[in-house]
């Protein structure tokens, strides 16, 4: 761990990151220490700032590079010139050599590259932050691409781990920061970024993104050759596309790109709301265009390691959310925020509307070139700081997945009107979910299961009414031994009762003569005290 972090501080002070610090917008003391700090002493170099950030990041490893991927589509929060560089850890991570490529296939297919490819290139097509792919060739002429785990990726990624897990524990103990639930959102974090190491799991999940857009004009996504898969290598079918990042190539070709923006964001909604099941790792690499037909382009999907599901609760809350916010209808948005319990219950729905109607406003009727969504989730944020909203872990990949979606739509036509054309495919999944073919589907869904459970039925019946007259016998013996109680303590009450008044008048009997001499002395008013004090005694 400690040599871990001397290897962080050293990289960002070989490449001065804190150059790229905004010095007018920090702390007094901050730009103090900044100022004195011995980073000052290294000199800049000739890289430009984009560049030494890109280097940092390859340096620093996979989980390092996945976030400058995240940060490459966010072109409307970065300038042009690191955008650009940023853009290139996408598919030119530094690969590692072809011979070491080639000995890993080897291993773990258990067989020679002859015998498993006609042809097998050692120079890599592209290499990315966990594995890079080799183009091949089958003994069966069928083109294909061998997708190889990078060697020895697994321990500098657990060390990171360690270390993020440890920032987060130090940032649950500040109150402010406690309500974003940073340990929980790591732990996700860590079982999605694990998931990608293990090839079966990519391999099964692109199977099944295949099933789903089975014959689909919006997506592609190639095949699985299973007999070649391992864990740490997989072979799949070598699609020919245009990556989505090549503007120039998709207008040379006369691509319609209002039609592929829209066409992204059904895709996006297609698989969250209809499928339930949807690749959360969409940046520009792992995205191509097929443009056989430019006026009629299709998407083709690859690298599926990290995808995403909800629950049906989790549906219905962020379409009912979505529907809510298109409507303008702040006040349901408070409401739906309440009921989950994403906020105290306490907190009054009027104020929160009216919180969120401040930051959502604005957004409302604009093209998407004029909607940062970065910059409303920041509002929301600080909204959410008023109100103790806690960030929800099972969303974030949803989230990360709406910003890569945010930043492909602003390369592709920044025209595009993401509301208007969103709107129309939620109402009509929100009134199938709801209507009588919903309530159909769910009904063929569930046949099996009922049909299984309705020769029991007349049994289960049967143990019901029996489980309810047991208890309604408990009931009866309860309320029975509850006034059986009450009985006895009422006769207890008058046996104390009867007991403590004989004790008081055989007192008074054994001590009359003395206390009547007594009496003879005293005045009226003590004589009365004396009086209230025995009928306090007497009475019960």
């Amino acid at each position: 761990m400690s040599l871990r972090l001397l290897r962080i501080s050293w990289v960002i002070s070989r490449h001065r990151l804190d150059t790229l610090l905004p010095l007018e917008r920090l702390p007094w003391w901050l730009r103090a220490l900044l100022w004195f700090s011995p980073l000052r002493l290294i000199p800049v170099g000739k890289r430009s700032r984009g560049e030494r950030l890109r280097l940092s990041l390859e340096a620093l490893g996979p989980i390092f590079i996945k976030f400058g991927q995240m940060l490459s589509t966010r072109r409307d929060l970065l300038p042009a010139d690191i955008a650009d560089e940023l853009k290139r850890l996408q598919d030119q991570v530094p690969p590692f050599p072809g011979d070491q490529a080639a000995d890993r296939v080897e291993k773990a297919l258990e067989m020679s590259l002859e015998e498993a490819f006609a042809e097998f290139d050692r120079v890599p097509l592209a290499s990315a932050s966990i594995a890079q792919v080799h183009a091949a060739r089958l003994h069966g002429d069928e083109d294909v691409v061998v997708k190889i785990i990078r060697p020895g990726i697994d321990r500098v990624m657990r060390q990171d781990m360690a270390l993020m897990y440890q920032v987060a524990k130090l940032f649950s103990k500040i109150p402010e920061a406690r309500r974003l639930r940073p340990v929980e959102v790591i732990r996700d974090y860590e079982a999605t970024l694990f998931d990608e190491l293990d090839l079966y799991k990519e391999a099964a999940n692109t199977s099944q993104l295949k099933r789903n857009f089975k014959d689909s004009p919006l997506l592609f996504v190639p095949t699985i050759y299973w007999p070649f898969t391992r864990r740490h290598v997989m072979v799949q079918e070598r699609i020919r596309g245009i990556p989505v990042a090549d503007l120039d190539t998709l207008i040379a070709r006369g691509t319609n790109l209002k039609k592929l923006a829209e066409r992204g964001v059904e895709l996006f909604f297609t698989q969250v709301f209809r499928d339930n099941f949807f690749h959360a790792d969409m940046h520009p690499g792992n995205i191509f265009v097929n443009c056989d037909n430019p006026e009629d382009p299709q998407y083709i999907a690859i690298d599926c390691g990290i995808v995403g599901s909800l629950t049906r609760e989790d549906q219905d809350y962020l379409a009912r959310n979505l529907l809510a916010f298109f409507h303008q209808d702040y006040y349901e948005v408070a409401a739906l925020h309440i009921e989950s319990g994403w906020v105290g219950e306490n907190t009054r729905a009027n104020e929160f509307a009216a919180a969120i109607r401040t930051v959502c406003e604005p957004i409302l009727e604009k093209p998407l070139k004029d909607i940062s969504f970065g910059q409303v989730l920041l509002g929301l944020f600080q909204t959410a700081r008023r109100f103790n909203m806690e960030v929800q872990p099972q969303l974030v990949l949803l989230q990360k997945t709406l910003l890569n979606i945010e930043g492909l739509g602003r390369q592709l036509y920044p025209d595009l009107d993401l509301w208007s054309t969103a709107k129309p495919y939620l109402e009509q999944w929100m009134k199938e979910r709801a209507g009588v073919s919903g309530l159909w589907e769910s009904l063929k869904r569930q046949a099996p299961e009922l049909s299984h459970q309705l020769p029991e039925l007349p049994v289960l019946a049967h143990q019901a009414l029996s489980r309810m007259e047991h208890e309604h016998r408990q009931r009866h013996q309860q309320v029975e031994s509850i006034n059986d109680m009450r009985v006895q303590m009422a006769r207890q009450g008058k046996r104390l009762y009867r007991l403590r008044l004989g004790l008081i008048l055989l007192a008074l009997a054994l001590a009359w003569q003395p206390l009547s001499g007594w009496i003879a002395l005293q005045e009226w008013p003590i004589l009365a005290a004396a009086a209230i004090g025995l009928l306090l005694l007497v009475w019960q």
